[in-house]
């Protein structure tokens, strides 16, 4: 029985694991596997926070992204009615320009229609007087004749102008 080997190795093995057992070698196995957990607990403690803190900021940017976007939306009404305004506001200049050069170029019409009457009026009576002078140059003789003709001359002249 003691000369087998394997007896010997058995009894090497029972010593081996006394000495194990002696120097404490299984609570350190036990210690480093604690340790271990440990470690991969707080590990996963703090990736489950992560997670949170990163749903947390996808939450506050969507919202920033969907209050961008309204205000986007809103600046574009703005701007939408604005520029309505201006066009508007433009197109009542454009007309009120087009009206007053309207308005100017019916005056200035207007005038030379005027201007125009007067000098047919001048001369249709520095015509009439000259045709009347001449008329009465040949009727009348006399004295009498170049007074009344100067009379006559004098009278339309100031009644025409």
């Amino acid at each position: 029985m003691f000369a087998t080997p394997e007896f010997w190795v058995a009894v090497s093995f029972f010593l081996f694991l006394a000495l194990l057992v002696w120097f404490g070698v299984p609570r350190m196995v036990t210690k480093a596997l604690d340790e271990r957990a440990e470690t991969i607990r707080k590990d996963i403690e703090e990736a489950r926070r992560l997670r949170e803190e990163a749903q947390k900021l996808l939450a506050e940017q969507e919202k920033r992204r969907e209050e961008t976007q309204a205000e986007v939306t809103e600046i574009m009404a703005t701007a939408r009615a604005e520029t309505e305004a201006v066009q508007a506001q433009m197109r009542h200049a454009f007309e009120d320009m087009i009206a007053r050069k309207k308005a100017a170029a019916e005056q200035k019409i207007a005038q030379a229609a005027d201007s125009a009457v007067r000098d047919i009026r001048a001369r249709t009576a520095a015509l009439s007087v000259a045709v009347a002078e001449e008329v009465l140059k040949e009727q009348a003789t006399g004295k009498t004749a170049g007074k009344l003709i100067d009379e006559a001359i004098a009278t339309i002249g100031r009644k025409l102008h």
